[in-house]
């Protein structure tokens, strides 16, 4: 099977953070573990949710797993998101789509962290 991945982030009207996304999604492209890749935004960036899913089924796709861009679990992970899934699958009965938890709980999240406070104190004068 052919697994499409959408990286699914908030989207905003400041283009910029919406390529930084894009960027994001690109190295997931790169590192080659998955073929098919696409972005995609809930609000204020394109394509949504359901064009990325097109794009991914055009190319080959015939599954789908969904990555939230988001730190932790809220209203539009609880609601908005599975209220797009559940229309997309009624659209594509034969379309396997599933969505893996948000970034909130991932260890690498402390590396992260404690990368950008290093950075941070490195960047004070002596």
């Amino acid at each position: 099977m052919a697994t499409g991945v959408v990286v699914f982030a908030h989207g905003s009207s400041v283009e910029s953070a919406n390529e930084a996304v894009r960027i994001v999604a690109r190295s997931v492209a790169e590192d080659g573990a998955f073929d098919l890749v696409a972005t995609s935004f809930l609000d204020g960036g394109k394509p949504d949710l359901a064009g990325a899913v097109d794009d991914l089924v055009t190319r080959g796709a015939d599954r789908i797993l969904v990555v939230p861009y988001f730190l932790t679990v809220g209203l539009h992970l609880k609601r908005d998101l599975p209220d797009l899934i559940e229309k997309i699958k009624a659209e594509r009965t034969d379309l396997p789509i599933e969505v893996t938890p948000p970034l909130d709980g991932h260890p690498g999240l402390g590396a992260i962290l404690l990368d950008r406070a290093k950075q941070g104190v490195a960047a004070w004068p002596s």
